[in-house]
């Protein structure tokens, strides 16, 4: 990953998702907010391809693409717990690994040894991200798998919460033996 300039094409895919974000809290209606989340997954995606295929990824487009899926994800869960849609209980289980890795990455830095490199985005993470917007899609258009869905967020969170600390902890140790 090169650093290069912010603005590219990818980084402004990216950045699409905030105004998603600030849509989903304009419209209320289930169609308009469904067709919201279906978009902010494909920007999810074509933001993703485009940098690989473009080859214009960059360090800011790494740290923009997490912060507008957190963004997105956030302002439409707050918006469901707000219209009742999203009990309490369910709604800090949605964001169960959100608030994780915000703390985990907060504590890390503090951490001598570790590097921006070593927050990479995973594979799990990336599931349960596209499992949190099938549910976004869900409580609108299928209320009825709310729960059993929540509690797949939920379970695949501490899974990946799990393999995120297992990744820092193997990259402090290579760390830490490349520094000895």
């Amino acid at each position: 990953m090169e650093r290069r300039t912010i603005v590219t094409l990818p980084n402004a895919i990216s950045f699409s998702r905030l105004f998603l974000a600030l849509g989903f809290v304009i419209f209320d209606g289930t169609w308009q907010r469904t067709w919201l989340i279906l978009a902010a997954g494909a920007t999810d995606f074509l933001d993703g391809w485009a940098a690989r295929h473009g080859n214009s990824s960059t360090v800011a487009g790494a740290l923009i693409d997490p912060i507008a899926d957190r963004v997105f994800v956030l302002t439409a869960v707050s918006a469901f717990l707000v219209g009742g849609l999203l009990s309490t209980l369910q709604y800090f289980i949605f964001l169960s690994r959100d608030i994780m890795t915000a703390v985990g990455f907060v504590v890390a830095r503090f951490i001598p040894g570790l590097t921006a490199a070593a927050f990479r985005a995973r594979m799990l993470g990336k599931t349960v991200t596209t499992l949190q917007l099938a549910t976004l899609i869900a409580v609108l258009q299928f209320p009825q798998f709310t729960v059993p869905l929540i509690a797949l967020v939920g379970t695949l969170s501490a899974v990946s919460i799990v393999d995120y600390t297992l990744a820092l902890s193997r990259a402090r140790a290579r760390a830490r033996r490349a520094s000895s």
